[in-house]
């Protein structure tokens, strides 16, 4: 397969709808550059679910018809939480104003710097889907069967972990959530983003057609597990510093891995971990 035939298959005409999509919808970062991760992030993942559908309208099968559905259900939801979030919560509206906090105006290069590969790597996410939709092979349902099944759950996981964490933040505001699905691990939310998106990828595993087509899906796939990592690890950090004097915030963080559950990973934050290195040569 000569170079031109391999970069056309990865990158097929429709795509660049998809990217305009993405593009137009997570121009609401241009009002506050935080929006191109976040609401604008949810508004481009549902809007590339139903652009997918109308693009194969005429030849999707209903499993694909799924699979592109839980891309506008992941997406409305996500978006939906943040904005309720950022209108009914006084705390939240802090939280936010502390993490982008900033002396002067973006500039509107630097905006740009972040809009256009945010964009990109949101389609990215979404290709083991499309490239399944562009190559055909309808009788292969075993994949994309198994992998809508884990976007379920992970949407589910996702779902679930936000409104316990809410309920339980009203009950006590001074306090992390630690029952639950928080008792399995801190940050269910993420391990749910993680399993959505583990999903995709094993839809589309068996089709993809050539490397470079491979490689775009790993890269949107791997980017988001990075993304959440670190969301983890910058979340322990704010998290230490509101509630780490509290010994019930000790107790629980050292007792709970932070992202994978049955896994002892307990700290990602390099603060954290120095001062459990400090603490066990006390000890010592």
């Amino acid at each position: 397969m000569n170079l031109s035939k391999a970069v056309s298959l990865a990158f097929p005409g429709d795509m660049w709808i998809l990217l305009a999509v993405a593009l137009i919808l997570c121009a609401i970062g241009f009002y506050k550059y935080v929006y191109f991760l976040s609401i604008g992030y949810g508004w481009a993942i549902a809007g590339e679910g139903i652009v997918l559908l109308l693009l194969f309208r005429t030849t999707v099968t209903p499993v694909m018809v799924i699979l592109c559905l839980l891309f506008v259900c992941y997406g409305a939801r996500l978006s939906g939480f943040l904005i309720y979030r950022e209108v009914k919560s006084a705390s939240y509206r802090k939280t936010l104003k502390t993490v982008t906090k900033t002396n002067k105006p973006m500039p509107f290069f630097v905006k740009c710097a972040i809009w256009i590969p945010v964009s990109l790597l949101y389609v990215a996410q979404i290709t083991p889907v499309y490239y399944r939709l562009v190559n055909g092979r309808e009788q292969d349902i075993v994949l994309p069967v198994a992998g809508a099944v884990i976007m379920c759950f992970g949407l589910l996981l996702e779902t679930l972990a936000d409104q316990q964490k809410s309920k339980q933040k009203k009950e006590n505001p001074n306090m992390v959530a630690t029952k639950g699905l928080y008792s399995f691990v801190r940050c269910p939310n993420y391990l749910g983003e993680i399993l959505f998106w583990t999903g995709v990828f094993v839809s589309g595993c068996s089709i993809f057609s050539g490397g470079i087509q491979l490689i775009i899906a790993l890269i949107g796939y791997v980017c988001i597990v990075m993304i959440m990592f670190n969301g983890a690890q910058r979340l322990e950090g704010r998290q230490n510093k509101s509630y780490g004097a509290k010994k019930e915030y000790q107790d629980y963080v050292n007792a709970t891995p932070i992202l994978l559950p049955f896994i002892p990973l307990y700290h990602l934050s390099k603060q954290e971990k120095e001062e459990m290195v400090h603490e066990g040569e006390k000890k010592a």
